[in-house]
């Protein structure tokens, strides 16, 4: 059972940091498989992204698991600082990373099951070779599964349907409070408002639906609404 192991590094551009952690999704994606063990040691500390490489493992129909190193920021600081200049973070990019870190919570689906290590504590192998070896994988879901395209009109729909649900989201905004469930024309499944979201994220999430459906499209397009409902519910939780 081969054994792979990808990591990439954060940087002071942003947008080189994007490129890396898409990079490493697609290596994910194609590596992922029932037999292999694929290792993602970096750049997951954003709920958002984890979720999407949730999404990935459930197409694949095969276990999956984290391990969360839990320290403290000094501690963290204190590591960093003592290794070889050529191998630590600046300040700047260790601050943006403490900043933006999202800590995973194994209340959410694709953070569970969840290991949690403390420094100085010996890894948990059983639990997580029972996790990975002896659990049966999560089912695939409407949002996850891939189906053939047959419809030619496919990429139109999802173009006009996506930005829809944006639009209905947006003018909802205007009456509603955060707590609010949003009722989305053609969805039976409503947005469930948790704050304030503005049109830039909501076009940044709709972009990323977008890339994933068309390499999973749905001979059903009417199915797109509620997949694309999910998909925001997920991520802006």
């Amino acid at each position: 059972m081969p054994l792979v192991v990808m990591c990439g590094y954060p940087c002071s551009d942003s947008q080189k940091e994007s490129n890396v952690r898409a990079s490493l999704k697609a290596e994910v994606e194609r590596k992922v498989n029932r037999d292999d063990i694929v290792i993602l040691d970096s750049l997951n500390y954003i709920k958002g992204y984890r979720y999407e490489l949730f999404c990935l493992i459930k197409h694949a129909q095969t276990p999956q698991c984290l391990v969360y190193c839990l320290t403290s920021d000094e501690q963290s600081s204190l590591w960093n600082t003592s290794r070889d200049a050529a191998d630590q973070y600046n300040q700047d990019i260790f601050d943006a990373l403490v900043q933006r870190f999202e800590a995973p919570d194994s209340r959410n689906r694709w953070d569970s099951p969840l290991f949690t290590i403390l420094k100085d504590e010996a890894l948990h192998f059983e639990a997580i070779s029972d996790a990975l070896f002896r659990r049966k994988a999560p089912p695939p879901n409407q949002s996850t599964q891939s189906q053939p395209l047959s419809s030619a009109n496919f990429l139109y729909e999802l173009d006009k349907i996506t930005q829809d649900v944006l639009m209905a989201i947006f003018n909802a905004q205007k009456t509603s409070v955060p707590g609010d469930l949003i009722s989305v024309p053609g969805a039976t499944e409503k947005i469930e408002l948790t704050r304030s979201i503005n049109m830039a994220e909501l076009r940044k999430l709709r972009r990323q639906f977008i890339s994933y459906t068309k390499m999973h499209p749905t001979e059903n397009t009417g199915q797109i609404y509620n997949m694309f409902v999910q998909y925001l519910n997920k991520s802006l939780q």
